[in-house]
């Protein structure tokens, strides 16, 4: 059919589909997916062209680095494109048509190409289930669920980050209680004041002070 609508990669989103999907880069083009989310998001024809570039690069492609990175374009149009795409590719037609036919088994997809289409299926059927208009994919999961098929693990903190900010004071501190900081040194016990004597006024003798006196004198005198 392609020869009667033409090339899926000669429309601009296609083209920019077809870049994004070579298999010589080195990794994701990540300027180029948000690019090609944006013609889709833009155009009337956007989505529908976006759709058919991305069914011809998976279907029937033996060359599964270009299949991986198709299949990153085409989470990348669901997570930032709206619902006029999601119509699209959340029918049973293109998720069994598309996404199911490429990890068959006479295939014989890698592993990673296995768990990435499955990982996305699992995603989907979870995001669309509330949705009626988008409830081709929750069906296929459900009935490849049936089947006994065991979908990878949900990685939670990938699809719902949290964000915890830093605490300015650790956990594991104790709380400071000012009413229990003891002072630096306790004081001694109270004792009856010393009476100072002056040495400046008079001196002033008891008695027996003045008779021992007199005696001391008396001694001196003998001597």
């Amino acid at each position: 059919m392609d020869f009667l609508i033409g090339s899926p990669f000669s429309t601009p989103v296609g083209q920019r589909i077809e870049h994004a999907t070579n298999s010589t880069l080195q990794g994701e083009d990540w300027g180029l997916n948000m690019e090609i989310c944006d013609i889709i998001n833009e155009t009337d024809e956007g989505p529908k062209d976006a759709v058919r570039a991305i069914k011809k690069k998976i279907v029937g492609n033996k060359n599964f680095r270009e299949v991986m990175l198709a299949l990153t374009v085409l989470e990348a149009c669901v997570k930032n494109c709206g619902h006029r795409f999601h119509v699209l590719v959340a029918t049973r037609e293109f998720v069994e048509g598309v996404l199911v036919r490429a990890i068959l088994p006479k295939n014989n997809p890698p592993m990673a190409l296995h768990d990435r289409v499955l990982s996305l299926i699992q995603a989907w059927a979870d995001a669309f289930r509330s949705s009626p208009s988008l409830s081709g994919v929750v069906s296929v999961y459900e009935d490849l669920r049936r089947r006994g098929l065991e979908f990878p693990m949900t990685d939670l903190d990938a699809l719902s980050p949290i964000h915890t900010p830093h605490r300015s004071v650790p956990e594991n501190e104790p709380p400071v209680n000012v009413t229990t900081a003891q002072p630096a040194h306790t004081p001694a016990p109270h004792q009856p004041p010393v009476p100072q004597q002056s040495t400046t006024g008079p001196l002033t003798i008891s008695p027996e002070q003045v008779q021992k006196l007199r005696a001391d004198l008396d001694m001196v005198r003998g001597i």
